[in-house]
């Protein structure tokens, strides 16, 4: 595997997953450079009668899944972390013994005997009460109890005793020296009964380091099951979700949400059967991240989150990805979408839609769109083109209007109705891939990208973390300006991931949406960008164009650096390397004299009858030689794989630091080709295409480096061309244009990557009249201020008017900003 198909999601340790399936082809305007102190140094031009595409309603919309403690200990409000006992089936995990007023006790897990099949597991509480003392076991939430004031908690739990008094249930600071709410229940008898109380707190600070405690002031044995506390939640849902994020969530206006989500449905099992009907008898679920999911909130409270937001259900449904084996029999996974989409949308009289209104939901849910699988390019084209042709066979014939989704670009089986897109990069990364659907083939199948965000720092994300600093959000913006402007093609799209419990033991992933504690929640940078954008969204988008008008100030160094083969975990072999330039060659192999001015990232290379061959099976093994100082030139080499996974890395560009850009030949599983950029701080990827690699064939590679642009040629057919375009080559500013047909707005959307205000000339072509004062917001900052739970609204938008607005005027943006601009005109 390259470096980045390993970094899915599915193993925490490694940096996340980068895909962008479609090749750049162009960066946008002419490369700017520092601006002088002409003004403008921009020239923006809007065809306000020429309209473009329509852009789809339900643009803007999230994605979601249990992870970072997005769900547990996140949105859904139980507060109770261990409520079951089952988190750990050896300790009481996350639950403490409290022992007051000389008595004593001791707790253990027993494994007979439950409430339920499903909780199988209870905690027995042995006391000794003297006098006024308690025993009773406390717990200590998700990093903390949250106490609000003048607030009521709905607690419950499953009882039996010897005894016959009763319990006591409190919320006490985390020493127990202050109790903010009390209550008890009547006589505990013998057999397992459930019981529930209110407890309001009166008039007291909001805080977060407190404690949930049950207890006896009795002598004698006493079994727990399933102990809960839930706040108040969004719509006064029993077993609800948490009020301040569904409003957070509510407030960027989504259209749609994706659920249950990434490595919840792949390459795990998301048994939703498992989830529905009363939550004693769910039984614990995966721990795709290392912690399980409770299961509280299953389909139907999935069904809910979608009514409660407005929000259209976009359903992925589980394929078998890695845990079922290549020849492995779909039909029971194939049968388990139908009943789950039954479930969602079938009438009273079909079988799961009985269930459906059983579990307390009779009316069906509005279901257009549905996806199989998650990030099938990880498998093998050929396991997922038979998959996806019985899942499509079997869902098109029992619902023919729905709209379904493929995972892979270059799925043939059955063409989907739309593909799914992921992306994640780097700052640098992500401005690249603001032009990567320009020259999408429109023949295709319309996109749906399903992931994105910008990984500040790099795939390291040594910064922006648990949530996206400024900077990330600036190239938040481009990207979202090129998927706007592709509206043609470019259906959907929802940023990833969603939620982060900001804990350090909480989070797995280091980028994330909106942040929060078990107390309070905030919004990222890139959280009131897209809050902005979705406000904005526009009907149809007009056509822009934006061009550098004043002197350049600095000259742009183009790519260079020195060449290489390599592989990933495969092996293969190498003859006739070459490098020209013009008619002049600057390098050709001999491999049948030492190889001592390679450089090998790996021992298991050898020169031996005249070709260069890696014999073993690691990652990353490269072997580079030539001047870091080289640019504009073609380099040619040979190729043939022996054996292993994949294909060929082709390194070029390699400076001396060790950055470079490879063309990835036959990675991903051999499922496709692309170019990666790899620096310290960087992983990009661009240039995709559909390409991989036969064992035992020998190729003709080929690479043209001229400046920024990049050929590759294999067996003489240009597969990409692309351009890799240093930071300090970008353009310092982006821009897109809509209109809002109801109200006639014209829409300006524009980003200042700058450090100092861009002076932009703004032209509205083919406006009759225009009011001269216009609204909007602006995002701006430091491009490292970053929004936290002590300080959550440090960069959020600011109102801006413009009072010289015209058919042509000039408006001077503000450094590293995003700026949104309603025109009123006509």
């Amino acid at each position: 595997m390259n470096p980045f198909a390993t970094s899915s999601k599915k193993n925490a340790a490694q940096p996340r997953l980068l895909l962008s399936l479609m090749a750049i082809v162009s960066i946008g305007a002419t490369v700017p450079t520092a601006a002088t102190a002409q003004a403008p140094a921009w020239k923006m031009t809007v065809s306000t009668d020429k309209p473009g595409a329509k852009i789809n309603p339900h643009f803007y919309g999230i994605m979601t899944e249990e992870i970072n403690h997005a769900y547990d200990g996140g949105l859904y409000a139980e507060l109770i972390q261990n409520r079951s006992f089952r988190d750990d089936v050896n300790a009481p995990v996350h639950w403490t013994l409290v022992q007051d007023g000389g008595a004593t006790g001791t707790m253990g897990l027993v494994k007979t005997g439950g409430v339920t099949e499903a909780l199988n597991v209870s905690l027995k509480l042995d006391t000794t009460v003297p006098g006024t003392g308690r025993v009773g076991i406390a717990n200590d939430g998700f990093w903390g109890i949250p106490v609000k004031p003048n607030t009521t908690y709905s607690a419950s739990f499953y009882a039996k005793s010897t005894g016959s008094g009763p319990i006591a249930l409190s919320l006490e600071s985390s020493d127990g020296k202050t109790v903010f709410a009390a209550g008890q229940t009547g006589p505990v008898g013998r057999d397992w009964k459930k019981y529930s109380l209110k407890l309001k707190t009166g008039k007291v600070p909001a805080s977060l380091n407190n404690r949930f405690v049950v207890s006896t002031k009795q002598s004698g044995t006493t079994h727990l099951s399933f102990v809960s506390l839930f706040p108040p939640t969004y719509k006064n849902r029993p077993n609800g979700n948490r009020i301040d994020l569904m409003q957070k969530i509510g407030d960027m206006k989504p259209k749609f949400l994706r659920f249950p989500g990434g490595n919840y449905v792949d390459p795990g099992h998301y048994e939703w059967k498992k989830t529905i009907g009363p939550l004693e008898n769910r039984p614990l679920g995966r721990r795709e991240w290392g912690y399980p999911s409770s299961y509280g909130l299953g389909i139907l409270e999935f069904m809910h989150w979608c009514e409660d937001l407005n929000m259209e259900p976009v359903l992925d449904v589980t394929v078998g990805r890695s845990w079922l084996p290549a020849d492995g029999d779909v039909t029971p996974l194939v049968q388990d979408a139908l009943d789950e989409i039954e479930y969602l949308t079938g009438d009273v009289n079909t079988p799961w839609g009985k269930r459906r209104a059983a579990d307390g939901h009779p009316t069906p849910l509005k279901l257009r769109f549905v996806e199989i699988g998650n990030e099938d390019f990880f498998d093998r084209l050929s396991t997922y083109n038979a998959r996806f042709a019985k899942f499509y066979d079997a869902i098109r014939a029992k619902y023919p209007k729905l709209i379904i989704i493929s995972t892979r670009p270059d799925v043939s089986s059955r063409r989907p109705d739309l593909i799914d897109d992921h992306i994640y990069a780097s700052v640098s990364g992500m401005r690249r891939a603001s032009a990567n659907y320009d020259n999408y083939d429109r023949k295709r199948p319309k996109v749906f990208v399903g992931e994105w965000a910008t990984i500040v720092g790099g795939m390291a994300a040594n910064n922006g973390s648990p949530t996206p600093m400024l900077e990330a959000a600036l190239s938040d913006a481009t990207y979202l300006l090129g998927l706007e402007r592709n509206a043609d093609v470019i259906e959907m799209a929802c940023y990833a991931p969603l939620l982060v419990n900001v804990n350090p033991g909480a989070r797995q992933w280091s980028t994330n949406l909106i942040g929060y504690d078990a107390l309070t929640s905030f919004g990222s940078t890139s959280y009131y960008m897209q809050k902005m954008f979705a406000a904005n969204k526009g009907d149809v988008v007009l056509p822009t164009s934006l061009q550098k008008t004043a002197p350049t100030a600095t000259t742009v160094v183009n790519p260079k650096g020195a060449v290489g083969v390599g592989t990933w975990r495969t092996q293969a072999e190498f003859k006739d390397a070459r490098v020209t330039q013009g008619g002049r060659v600057l390098f050709a192999s001999d491999f049948t004299k030492p190889t001592t001015d390679w450089k090998f990232t790996q021992n298991e290379w050898k020169a031996v009858n005249g070709v260069l061959a890696y014999t073993g099976d690691r990652e990353r093994a490269l072997a580079t030689i030539g001047n870091p100082e080289w640019t504009d030139y073609t380099f040619t080499v040979k190729a043939r794989k022996t054996g292993g996974a994949e294909g060929f890395l082709i390194p070029f560009h390699v400076e001396a630091n060790g950055d470079l850009v490879w063309w990835n030949i036959g990675g991903w599983g051999n499922t496709r080709s692309a170019l990666q950029k790899i620096t310290a701080d960087e992983s990009s990827e661009f240039g995709n295409s559909d390409v991989t690699v036969e064992t035992g064939r020998w190729y003709d590679i080929k690479i043209e480096v001229e400046g920024p642009v990049i050929r590759c040629y294999l067996d003489g057919k240009l597969i990409t061309e692309a351009r890799d375009m240093p930071p300090t080559a970008m353009p310092a500013v982006y821009a897109g244009s809509t209109r809002d047909l109801k109200t006639g707005d014209v829409i300006l959307k524009v980003v200042n990557f700058d450090g100092t205000p861009q002076s932009v000339q703004i032209e509205l072509q083919g406006a009759s009249s225009v009011n001269g004062r216009a609204l909007g917001q602006v995002l701006t900052g430091k491009p490292t201020d970053i929004n936290s739970v002590e300080n959550p609204t440090k960069i959020v938008p600011q109102a801006v008017t413009i009072t010289n607005v015209g058919k042509n005027f000039t408006h001077s943006f503000a450094p590293h900003s995003v700026t949104v601009v309603r025109l009123k005109t006509r």
